[in-house]
């Protein structure tokens, strides 16, 4: 769904001032970057302004997105439309907030009392003196402890949100999930929350720069609110596809150092982010057919030659597929063998062993299971992202637009990429194979007993 491929149409009225020029023919995957304004977002996203803040480059992105829901939620609740389900969209955006405070609040949990570089505002240092440039100040005092001065965001959409009566609800319930969900962080995000452990404040506006990120919206010049719908769900996409990049980078980082427990951690954390991914483009179905279509028709939103799926045209979704994909070459390495060249069941006996083992509670092996598991996690859900991905896409726009929808006896080579990726074998075999045998052992012990 996500790649539109701006066509070479001739354009009249207004229609001229929202879409590119009928001379500005590029590649679909071009002028998918181009409409979402993924070049100045990616400067947005890989900015680093705290060299010494680790956790920046995974985060940071993170943050962005959801602020751009934040946006979205004003969006939503701002439709005009008569015919707009306003109920069930605040519903899955209230849904897809909370999924993304979880994953953030995880994430912000790798920021531990000895890890520096965040930056943050201690609230008792200013021993209850508000300073005169911070607006969004206020004093207040736990009984029994110091008086701390507690900053909101500036920047931010949400305080905004929370202050006008059609989302206030709703900002409220995101500002209650921010301190439930920052819990166990040693710092909280400074959007309203009511921080009562008197926390460090993130710099929310430093890190997120909201002002420039909402710059980089889409104004609708056609007069069809699905355009802004459309280009912010794929905002919010590639924002995590951006963090879940690197945070593939720290965990490969982490496999390197043999700090298995951190690798698997990080991998279940990436398997969240794919279950995220496929939340998001579930928003696609709550667009209104009608005008979604009259989009399509104007955008040219169809497949390329050779029936490529329009998932395929967003360049961060296959690196992170392919690098998802290559996570296997690390298993024989984590178990401590070498594959077989000749295809022997090396790796499986050692997979086996290893999960079998009446040893596997002492020193490394908890983790590397805990590990082993994790990365089937990831696997398991980036398969269903793209199954669902294709139901998805019959859904929205009519199962002619489905790619995949061919019989499974056709030679692999005239399959369409994303069929051949749902019938690609499993990415871990051996792992596979060792659960089977395993199996077997368990279900002949029990034979034996009865």
């Amino acid at each position: 769904m996500a790649a539109p491929d701006i066509s070479a149409r001739s354009r009249s009225g207004h229609d001229s001032k929202s879409y590119p020029s009928p001379s500005a023919a590029f590649p679909p995957a071009d002028a998918y970057e181009r409409y979402l304004r993924l070049p100045e977002l990616a400067k947005l996203w890989g900015s680093r302004d705290f060299p010494q803040w680790s956790n920046e480059p995974v985060l940071k992105p993170a943050l962005q997105a959801l602020e751009i829901t934040f946006r979205f939620i004003s969006l939503a609740l701002s439709d005009a439309r008569p015919y707009a389900n306003h109920h069930e969209w605040r519903r899955r955006l209230e849904s897809l907030t909370a999924r993304q405070l979880e994953l953030i609040g995880a994430l912000c949990e790798e920021e531990g009392p000895g890890s520096d570089g965040a930056p943050v505002t201690d609230l008792g240092s200013c021993k209850g003196f508000l300073t005169r440039e911070r607006s969004s100040q206020e004093v207040w005092k736990v009984p029994g402890a110091m008086s701390v001065v507690s900053r909101t965001s500036e920047a931010s959409l949400l305080p905004r949100l929370a202050s006008w009566d059609k989302s206030g609800d709703v900002a409220s319930m995101i500002q209650f999930q921010i301190e439930s969900q920052m819990r166990r962080c040693r710092f909280t995000l400074g959007l309203g929350e009511p921080n009562l452990a008197g926390k460090p404040t993130l710099e929310y506006d430093l890190v997120v720069r909201p002002s420039e990120l909402h710059a980089l919206k889409r104004s609708s010049g056609s007069g069809n609110h699905e355009e802004q719908v459309l280009c912010t769900i794929h905002q919010i996409l590639e924002s995590w596809l951006f963090s879940a990049g690197d945070l593939l980078a720290r965990i490969e980082q982490r496999m390197d150092g043999k700090e298995w427990a951190r690798a698997a951690s990080d991998c279940w954390i990436l398997e969240r982010v794919w279950k995220l991914l496929a939340e998001v483009e579930d928003l696609h179905m709550l667009m209104d057919p009608d005008d979604f279509l009259r989009l399509k028709s104007q955008l040219g939103i169809r497949a390329a030659t050779g029936s490529e799926a329009f998932c395929f045209r967003s360049v961060a979704l296959l690196r992170v597929t392919s690098a998802c994909k290559q996570l296997k070459r690390r298993v024989p390495w984590i178990l401590g063998v070498e594959a077989d060249p000749e295809g022997g069941p090396r790796v499986q006996e050692a997979a086996m062993s290893l999960f079998h083992s009446r040893r596997r509670g002492d020193g490394e092996n908890p983790r590397k299971v805990e590990l082993l598991q994790a990365l089937q996690g990831v696997e398991a859900a980036l398969r269903r992202f793209f199954f669902a991905y294709r139901q998805l896409v019959a859904s929205v726009m009519g199962s002619v637009e489905a790619n995949g929808n061919r019989a499974v006896y056709v030679p692999s080579e005239s399959l369409d990429e994303l069929s051949q990726l749902l019938l690609e074998p499993q990415y871990f075999p051996s792992l596979d194979a060792a659960k089977t045998f395993l199996g077997d052992f368990w279900q002949n012990e029990k034979s034996k007993r009865y």
